[in-house]
């Protein structure tokens, strides 16, 4: 129920904490993924204990402002796969990108950096999970286009994706949430802001 709980501060550096995602590791401590306003880098922080009222810091991207709109999940490989964005200039109606990390261990104190989707302005609004096949699923919003995009994980790292334009009509795929039914197949939820809707996508 959750009717009490025990709260930390796990990262005071700056303006740190923004577009946060929570997920739990094979070692059975939570990995968190967020946006460090202050630099605009993406960082992460591994629990230390169950409880987490401490955690091991790092920043595993910071190549420009990157960070916003985590996502975190574990892959089939035991190791965290986030996706997140990229924004290539300040104004965000010039150019933006997907890009995944891999992390390199249980701690994620390293990471594979990779650029998912780089066509126009993408990659805003981030959802990652683990598909039946043990390959990542992340589904964006194109802003370009106003459409629902989805990525399909080439290999475990995800160095490389299968894009797909799931929806097209105008004005949806803002706020995307993506998980797996019982299926094995991709479940997305997301808004149609052009009629001020609820849609799901069902793969």
């Amino acid at each position: 129920n959750c009717t009490a709980a025990t709260t930390n501060t796990i990262d005071a550096t700056g303006d740190v904490g923004l577009y946060t995602s929570f997920t739990i590791g094979a070692d059975g401590l939570g990995l968190i993924s967020y946006y460090d306003i202050t630099n605009g880098d993406l960082k992460v922080a591994h629990c230390s204990d169950t409880n987490c009222t401490a955690a091991t810091i790092t920043t595993l991207d910071a190549t420009g402002d990157v960070g916003e709109y985590t996502s975190i999940t574990i892959g089939a490989d035991g190791l965290g796969l986030i996706s997140y964005f990229y924004r290539t200039n300040e104004d965000f109606s010039v150019a933006g990108d997907l890009k995944v990390a891999h992390c390199s261990d249980t701690n994620c104190t390293a990471a594979t950096i990779t650029t998912l989707d780089a066509t126009d302005r993408v990659g805003r609004d981030t959802s990652i999970t683990i598909g039946a096949d043990g390959l990542g699923l992340v589904s964006y919003y194109d802003w370009t286009n106003q459409d629902l995009k989805v990525a399909h994980c080439s290999d475990t790292n995800c160095t490389a994706a299968t894009i797909t334009t799931l929806d097209a009509t105008d004005g949806v795929g803002e706020e995307t949430s993506v998980t797996i039914g019982a299926d094995g197949l991709g479940l997305i939820s997301y808004y149609d802001w052009a009629n001020q809707d609820l849609k799901v996508a069902h793969c």
